[in-house]
């Protein structure tokens, strides 16, 4: 089985090509041809870096938690206080 790249998070979207070309899935290392619909993955959405994957594929690594998007990894980051909760801290009426 192929190994992806470390990430902290994927940006992926549909993507079907009609140029004669093939790529290698980073997730199973079989064969992909331009000409199917499959998906583009690119690591914390670096373009530069993407990488083409079958559908299949990606569907399967995204259930075993392998490859998180971008709204995955930031609902586990710690939310920044409100605009309410600034401005009372400012004021002196919330102590924290």
């Amino acid at each position: 089985m192929a190994r992806l790249e470390p990430a902290l998070w994927w940006e992926a979207r549909r993507a079907q090509n009609s140029k004669a070309a093939t790529y290698t899935c980073p997730l199973c290392g079989y064969r992909l041809h331009a000409t199917t619909e499959h998906i583009l993955i690119a690591p914390e959405g670096d373009a530069s870096r993407r990488r083409h994957a079958h559908s299949e594929c990606v569907l399967a690594a995204r259930k075993q938690g392998r490859l998180p998007l971008r709204e995955d990894w930031l609902a586990t980051q710690p939310r920044p206080p409100s605009l309410l909760s600034r401005l009372l801290r400012r004021s002196g009426r919330v102590s924290g």
